[in-house]
């Protein structure tokens, strides 16, 4: 899993590329935990797979207190979701734009 963190006009982008899973979600806590609690959009549409390990990483971090937008999961990782319930913990959205303000994306 390669993560690298955006802020541009105080949010933060979080973006994942590979498979969120065991030995790899460790990547995303701490990639997540330096923003300390802001909001974070996580871009995934460069995940390719996630599993339990993945899931609790995204839990724990909500449980924490980090509001997370999940931005452009895979059909894969959608389904994940969609059968433990989390797509409806989680704000999940095709692109950053769709849930912006106007003007944010038009650049």
């Amino acid at each position: 899993m390669n993560v690298t963190v955006e802020s541009a006009g105080g949010a933060v982008t979080v973006r994942c590329q590979g498979r969120l899973v065991r030995g790899q979600e460790t990547v995303l806590l701490c990639a997540v935990i330096q923003q300390h609690g802001r909001d974070i959009i996580l871009d995934l549409t460069g995940g390719t797979a996630i599993d339990a390990a993945g899931i609790g990483a995204l839990v724990s971090l909500q449980a924490a207190g980090t509001y997370l937008r999940l931005v452009g999961p895979s059909l894969a990782v959608r389904q994940i979701l969609r059968l433990t319930t989390l797509d409806s913990v989680f704000e999940i959205s095709k692109s950053e734009c769709s849930e912006e303000p106007a003007g944010r994306c038009s650049e």
